[in-house]
């Protein structure tokens, strides 16, 4: 299963979404050798990103970036309008162990130095137009100790928290990964009309409160390994026969890469003639690898000339010669 599922409730202010993805977590994995707890908040990541893509309704691309100096040094995952997604991590080399139950809090904010962002990357974007960027606190008013704040230990707590202050948007998200699939569930309360809401404030309160208590019973198992369309029915089969429930043609998502030699090129001129000069006279060839899909590139000496002599991107770009 690769897929997501919108829905909407007749009878609260509320739109919900449940993504499954299955050989497209294993595409992914298929590149990789991280510890389990980096997999496990790899795949959440992932689950959320398409999760928010929907709801944000988003035409580019949602990229999830975080960096610390905990066990994960650099953590990218982006997820498109067209629901192609990809991912990469860097580890930091000073953690020779990471503990399979290590939580988002211990994996990121080591020592306060979590740093998490959502950007929005819109397709139609100006050179000059900088994204939306939203940074994400890894840290929250403690419930238990007045005056302090306490470590968000999972990514569902962290988007959360994004979507309520950048989003102003009260929201709901379960999120489960494991080495075969991830699964996500959203539950957004849609902000009021103003005089032309049907809803009145009660009712809207009320559907709500409803809506997350029959969304809180949902299982990390019945995320992993159920259909959306009969998870839609399974959690809210009463409320549609009382209030209606109302979904949308189940959308799918697949593993995708942007990664090519036009934008290799790019990165060798921003690199200066002087940088590649001095690596093609030690080694011969730039050469890099795409941490997104693995796909190797060689620019050699000729390649890397093509480049910076083109007026234009698509001019710095022949053909290989060797390997892509």
């Amino acid at each position: 299963m690769n897929q997501l599922l919108v829905f909407v409730c007749d009878g609260a202010p509320v739109r919900g979404e449940f993504v499954s993805i299955g050989s497209a977590w294993q595409n992914i994995l298929a590149l990789r050798n991280d510890p389990p707890a980096v997999q496990k908040v790899m795949g959440e990541f992932i689950a959320a990103a398409t999760l928010l893509t929907a709801s944000i309704k988003l035409d580019g691309t949602l990229i999830i970036q975080a960096q610390s100096k905990g066990p994960i040094q650099l953590l990218v995952v982006e997820c498109t309008s067209q629901l192609e997604i990809r991912a990469s991590v860097t580890l930091n080399p000073d953690f020779d162990q990471i503990p399979d139950n290590a939580t988002l809090a211990e994996l990121l904010d080591a020592e306060g130095s979590g740093r998490l962002a959502i950007t929005l990357d819109p397709v139609d974007r100006k050179p000059s137009q900088t994204p939306y960027q939203g940074i994400v606190a890894l840290k929250r008013p403690s419930s238990t100790h007045p005056g302090l704040d306490e470590p968000i230990e999972t990514v569902s707590d962290a988007i959360m928290q994004y979507m309520q202050h950048s989003e102003q948007l009260d929201t709901r998200i379960w999120l489960a990964s494991s080495s075969q699939s991830l699964g996500g569930f959203l539950l957004q309360r849609m902000p009021d009309a103003g005089g032309a809401s049907q809803y009145d404030p009660k009712m809207m309160a009320e559907g709500w409160e409803r809506i997350q208590m029959l969304g809180s019973t949902i299982t990390n198992e019945e995320l992993l390994e159920v259909a959306p369309e009969t998870l839609l029915r399974r959690l809210f089969l009463e409320e549609s026969e009382r209030f209606g429930v109302r979904s949308f043609p189940t959308r799918l998502i697949r593993f995708a890469c942007r990664c090519s030699r036009e934008r290799v090129a790019d990165v060798i001129r921003m690199l200066g003639q002087e940088e590649v000069d001095s690596i093609l006279a030690e080694l011969g060839a730039v050469e890099t690898r795409c941490d997104f899909c693995g796909m190797q590139y060689r620019f050699d000496t000729v390649d890397c000339k093509q480049a910076f002599a083109s007026t234009t991107l698509s001019d710095a770009v022949r053909p290989a010669s060797k390997g892509h």
